[in-house]
């Protein structure tokens, strides 16, 4: 993989402007407090705004070192200055369901990309780009058509078009990971047949395997010299088939127990630990008591940024404090649907996270309103749409404070 470049609007925020609490240069406020500053976004700014990957680095001094046994005491000797860590970026998206209508029409039209195709530009733009699939992928199973049942499945070919869209990293801890169509049982082939696809083109999932301890297990990917590592784990009550135990394939259940046991597996191969769990009460904008119970025990961990889904609508956001590290973590509950078939207006809106990473450190992040057709194609929201959602996440989030 190589670093790919950034939108240039990115490099208005000051480097320290969230590790030291410095103020930002944006005027826009941001949903969850002055710590971590949002850029201003607007559907028609940002695939004209990519530029260069790295902010300019300083530069040694061409003056010369004096050329003498003994420098005389006025003289002023010359090093050269460390560069500054390279920047990367990561990219979030909500929940990716090409199953049921989405399929059909992927079906009817030949194009497995089509969801994609008009928000492309910016996953590839990203350094690492994640997302969370929330179905099956097998040739084994016949695909339902649009009409409304749980078993979300879809073609291998979903694979291909998530890897021509640019993502890297895949949640797959999540409740329809085991879904078989038409059989309407949960099988473990249609789970295995799905990591098989996303890692046949490239993808690595993160959150299933043939047993727990693979299950818990870190994707790590590095770059500019960091270690990125992913752990998600999945909190569904309505699929208990789905879990993995010692000697059972599945996701991770989401617990206590187990999210410190991934994020302890992480951080030993690790710089940076991200948190991936697929959690909440479905349709509602408020994190419920449980998820925000989750969270605390997460960030206690030493997960450095927890991103969420499941709920299939935007969620608020919050700073949670380790204390143990006097460490401010940014916790982000839920994404919305992203590639989905679902009618309702806010269910057809999701936002595409960027955050940044300066070396090790967190730096700051972005939302990019999303809006997605009912046959599953996503968009960049227009400025009234795009205004609702952040409007939206802003009450969510004072909700919270």
């Amino acid at each position: 993989m190589s670093p790919r470049s950034l939108p240039s609007v990115l490099l208005v925020i000051l480097l320290a402007s969230c590790q030291a609490g410095a103020a930002s240069t944006v005027s826009t406020p941001s949903p969850i407090g002055s710590a971590f500053p949002t850029l201003p976004t607007t559907s028609t700014s940002i695939p004209e705004a990519l530029g260069p990957t790295h902010l300019p680095s300083r530069t040694p001094t061409d003056t010369p070192i004096p050329q003498t046994s003994e420098v005389p005491e006025t003289s002023e000797v010359f090093t050269a200055t460390p560069s500054e860590p390279p920047i990367t970026t990561l990219l979030f998206t909500g929940i990716i369901v090409p199953a049921r209508c989405v399929q059909a029409a992927l079906d009817a039209n030949g194009n497995p990309n089509y969801p994609y195709e008009e928000v492309r530009e910016i996953i590839t733009e990203a350094d690492i780009a994640v997302g969370t699939f929330n179905a099956t992928m097998s040739d084994k199973i016949e695909h339902t058509g649009c009409w409304r049942t749980y078993q979300l499945v879809g073609s291998p070919d979903n694979a291909d078009a998530l890897a021509w869209a640019g993502f890297d990293v895949m949640s797959v801890a999540t409740n329809h990971i085991k879904d078989c169509g038409a059989m309407k049982s949960w099988c473990d082939f249609a789970m295995f047949d799905t990591l098989e696809n996303m890692r046949r083109v490239g993808i690595q999932p993160a959150g299933a395997g043939a047993d727990l301890n693979e299950a818990l297990s870190p994707v790590v990917i590095t770059l500019n010299g960091v270690r990125f590592g992913f752990v998600s784990l999945g909190d569904s009550k309505l699929s208990p088939t789905v879990f993995a135990d010692d000697d059972n394939p599945g996701i991770a259940f989401l617990d206590e127990e187990n999210m410190r046991r991934a994020i302890a597996k992480a951080r030993k191969v690790a710089d940076v630990v991200i948190a991936l769990p697929h959690w909440g009460s479905e349709d509602n904008l408020l994190p419920n008591w449980w998820q925000r119970e989750q969270a605390q025990y997460t960030v206690q961990a030493g997960a450095d940024l927890v991103v969420g889904n499941h709920t299939h609508v935007i969620q608020a956001f919050q700073t949670l404090v380790d204390p143990s590290r006097s460490q401010e973590v940014p916790v982000f509950y839920g994404l919305g649907n992203f590639v989905f078939d679902q009618g309702l207006r806010d269910h057809r809106q999701s936002i595409l996270l960027l955050v940044r990473f300066q070396g090790r450190n967190y730096l700051d992040y972005q939302l990019i309103p999303i809006h997605t057709d009912p046959d599953g194609r996503a968009h960049l929201a227009d400025p009234e749409e795009s205004a609702e959602i952040l409007q939206r996440i802003e009450q969510a989030n004072d909700w919270l404070d």
